[in-house]
């Protein structure tokens, strides 16, 4: 089974439950925490993923880091169902596609825009009414920065980029020029 449909089918099945219980924010918050916590350690990416260790040892350090963290009881089941699966190590990927579904659920897109540099709060504002405005839907932004782009942005929503970038009105530019030249 690939793990993009183990992601779909564990993080279906946790909205279902959560969305039941009207927990969905607080768990998707901390899912999110629990994905990046895990993906950003190594020894502990080596442990729940080492068949060589016991999984009574993988059992107890799981619920140690679970009394530590002090997360819902949801939360908390639903690590239990992905270790006891062999499943932890995937977490990462469950996260994304859990809040993916949640916010399709909900009506909401998300959209990642890309500027060269920060922008004012006031202008994230601004762009993110604007998106809405073209989606027809409500739309939940994440900005980044990549110097590269060198002006401009770029929005993706989906599969869909708009491409408004310093960057990208060089490279047509570029590729029209060298057609000419031929």
């Amino acid at each position: 089974m690939s793990l993009q449909t183990v992601a779909r089918r564990y993080a279906s099945a946790l909205a279902d439950v959560v969305t039941e219980r009207r927990e969905q924010q607080e768990v998707r918050a901390e899912i999110e925490y629990w994905a990046n916590m895990l993906d950003s350690s190594p020894k502990l990416q080596e442990v729940f993923s080492n068949p060589t260790v016991p999984f009574d040892q993988k059992r107890r350090l799981l619920e140690e880091l679970i009394s530590r963290t002090r997360i819902k009881e949801t939360t908390a089941s639903f690590l239990r169902v992905l270790l006891h699966n062999q499943r932890l190590t995937h977490l990462k990927e469950i996260s994304e596609r859990f809040a993916l579904v949640l916010d399709d659920r909900a009506g909401v897109v998300a959209a990642e825009v890309t500027t060269a540099r920060p922008i004012s709060e006031h202008l994230r504002s601004d762009l993110q009414e604007a998106l809405t405005a073209v989606i027809g839907r409500r739309v939940r932004v994440t900005f980044n920065t990549d110097e590269a782009i060198v002006g401009g942005m770029v929005a993706k929503i989906g599969s869909t980029v708009f491409d408004g970038s310093v960057r990208n009105q060089f490279e047509r530019l570029a590729v029209g020029l060298a057609g000419t030249i031929q």
